[in-house]
């Protein structure tokens, strides 16, 4: 059976509704967007919209934070991980 993921991809979560399933703060989610670690679309009023996946990655970057490490290690390997998916993708 294939997995389809569609639906954890599609931006449609607010911003209200992440800092409520993650537990950080609006100002700690938008410091991880400021540093290029995740990506909200923007909808016509330009409000936050976000996935389950970043749900996901969000969690990943807040547990890696309290273990240490920095956010450009984070930033770098999340880059790695995004170009490899890409050409899995493309192929």
């Amino acid at each position: 059976m294939k997995k389809d993921c569609s639906y954890r991809e599609k931006k449609v979560m607010t911003m209200k509704t992440v800092t409520e399933m993650t537990g950080l703060s609006e100002r700690q989610i938008r410091y991880y967007e400021a540093q290029n670690i995740i990506f909200p679309a923007r909808n016509s009023s330009l409000t936050r919209r976000y996935s389950f996946s970043d749900i996901e990655e969000l969690m990943d970057i807040a547990e890696k934070i309290e273990e240490g490490v920095l956010t450009r290690e984070i930033r770098e390997d999340l880059d790695k991980k995004r170009k490899t998916t890409n050409r899995i993708n493309t192929r």
